[in-house]
């Protein structure tokens, strides 16, 4: 549980204040501030989206796509509930899965603000993150992580997040990238980095 509870929160670390600074040293000084809030305010509704449905879409039963409604508002998730590992035998709290998750989740969401720094407004983020979260996370998350997954069952292994963290919000960030086009001023104002 310790090591699952350390793994949690050196990834809160790195999503705040991590890659808060880090996407708010690659903008325009102007900007910094923004950034920092778009990464704080997203992962922040990344994780109220997580408690309220995530988990339970994402790991709850379901079918081979989408789990199910019965863990919506963590309903019957309890400090002495616990959830079985791969490893035969062992069991871990379920509240500390869910937050360990639940970061992950966060972290998502977070990453692909560093593809729209700069050219989205801050309401068109937070609709951006909400549907993204459900639509596009959930079901990879299930897919690869949950034990009825289909992704899981073709054989996938996805112990560090690489298919349902790391790629999904990479080809999701490229996506939006083509999608918005250059920054205003692209190529003809000068655009150096605030740090």
């Amino acid at each position: 549980v310790a090591w699952m509870l350390t793994s949690t929160t050196l990834v809160l670390l790195m999503l705040v204040p991590g890659l808060a600074l880090f996407y708010g040293g690659l903008v325009r000084a102007k900007n910094i501030l923004s950034v920092l809030m778009q990464v704080l305010v997203v992962a922040a509704l990344a994780i109220v989206l997580w408690v309220v449905y995530g988990y339970s879409l994402a790991f709850e039963g379901g079918n081979a796509v989408l789990g199910g409604a019965g863990k919506f508002l963590l309903r019957g998730v309890t400090g002495d509930t616990l959830i079985p590992t791969p490893t035969p035998g062992v069991a871990l709290p379920e509240l500390v899965f869910v937050a360990f998750q639940g970061a992950f989740a966060a972290i998502s969401c977070a990453l692909v603000v560093g593809a729209i720094a700069e050219r989205a407004k801050f309401a068109a983020v937070l609709l951006f993150t909400a549907l993204w979260f459900t639509f596009a996370y959930l079901p990879l998350a299930h897919m690869v992580w949950a034990g009825n997954g289909w992704l899981l069952a073709q054989g996938a292994l996805d112990f560090a997040g690489g298919f349902a963290v790391e790629m999904a919000s990479g080809w999701s960030a490229l996506a939006l990238i083509w999608l918005l086009g250059p920054r205003k001023g692209y190529g003809k104002d000068p655009m150096p980095p605030h740090s």
